[in-house]
């Protein structure tokens, strides 16, 4: 546990079900794995929380705030999770949303509907049950439209999983803004018993015989006409640049050949494009190439933050991202000072882990 609780969480665990560790151990042998001992206070924690789902609904916000470090294997069990209490209750009352997607929806419904209430009707509905991969704030004006939506989902008495790779204290972390989203940790610290998943191991970099989705794609650097090749990549011609109209505005692409868009970092990263644009590409095509991509700690902290929401985006959409470097992985994220490079460049090393990397030979001294 990272913070206080007034509940005795220990009393919820004390006799509860197995049914998600059950399916927790069940999936990971499926997977060729075996569950972290650091991952096990989560699963006993979802298992108290499955118990209770079959209790009346509360008056108050309740449920979990799961947070760790990268490839600890949150969004896993909390997949798992409502997975098992589906099959186990046959519910249709519970809902997931990916926190980038729900920032987007929630702009957009609340100014086309006028209110918080009102968006939140439009995107959880009558759920019950709501599940939120990768919570994070750290822009002041979306600070203050969550702060809200927590209230208002205090207010309906929801059941919430959040997964975060920040503890409730540390989100907002700008000391300028930090204090404005106070109220709002005090909140979810009061309602939602909070859990470390723990443990040393990146999951994410263990060997994996799965190569579809986000983890067909690959990093390579620097784009030379074979390495391309190996990725079933060519390199587009000056004529085959076009645009991609998202709403009002016409973005620049290096090439559109019907399930692939072909990017230049140039536009979406230091330009002036949002996540929802990444979205967008994310629906209408099957895979991305990101071109031209430098060294992160020369660029400006919001290009950097563009390029970790890019693979955000991208890798929870399970859509390949082909990233097309002048530079290896780990010297496009290096840090240059705490200013230099995107906030979630642990989480965005992680991610680009998954993709095949192809890159020179090293050569022994």
């Amino acid at each position: 546990m990272d913070e206080a609780h007034p509940r005795d969480l220990a009393d919820a665990l004390a006799g509860a079900p197995t049914v998600v560790r059950d399916a927790v151990g069940q999936d990971a042998a499926r997977r060729g794995f075996s569950v972290d001992p650091g991952q096990e206070p989560a699963a006993r924690a979802l298992d108290a929380l499955a118990a209770r789902l079959a209790e009346p609904p509360s008056d108050a916000l309740s449920g979990l705030y799961l947070w760790g470090p990268v490839g600890r294997g949150k969004t896993w069990l909390m997949d798992v999770f409502l997975a098992a209490v589906a099959r186990r209750d046959d519910r249709d009352d519970a809902v997931r949303v990916h926190f980038h997607d729900f920032l987007r929806r929630l702009h957009g419904e609340r100014f086309h509907r006028g209110s918080i209430d009102a968006a939140l009707d439009v995107i959880v509905g009558e759920a019950r049950l709501v599940c939120f991969d990768e919570f994070h704030v750290h822009d002041a004006g979306d600070a203050m439209l969550v702060a809200r939506a927590v209230r208002a989902l205090d207010e309906r008495g929801v059941r919430v999983v959040l997964t975060s790779n920040y503890p409730p204290s540390g989100l907002l972390p700008s000391p300028a803004y930090h204090h404005l989203f106070v109220p709002t940790i005090d909140l979810l610290t009061a309602r939602l018993d909070v859990v470390e998943i723990g443990g040393d191991r990146d999951h994410r970099h263990a060997p994996s015989e799965e190569t579809g989705g986000f983890r067909g794609g690959s990093f390579v650097w620097p784009a030379t006409d074979a390495r391309l090749a190996a990725a079933g990549l060519a390199r587009p011609e000056p004529g085959e640049a076009t645009t991609v109209r998202i709403g009002s505005r016409e973005h620049p692409v290096l090439a559109a050949r019907d399930v692939t868009v072909w990017l230049g970092f140039a536009h979406w990263c230091t330009g002036r494009t949002a996540v929802s644009d990444v979205l967008h590409l994310a629906d209408r095509f099957g895979s991305v190439v990101l071109d031209g991509v430098p060294a992160l700690g020369a660029q400006a902290p919001d290009t950097g933050q563009r390029f970790a929401n890019l693979v955000d985006v991208l890798c929870d959409r399970d859509v390949p991202l082909h990233v097309l470097a002048l530079q290896d992985p780990d010297e496009t994220l290096r840090r240059h000072g705490e200013e230099g490079v995107a906030l979630d460049v642990e989480r965005t090393a992680s991610r680009l882990a998954l993709l095949r990397r192809l890159g020179p030979v090293p050569t022994g001294r």
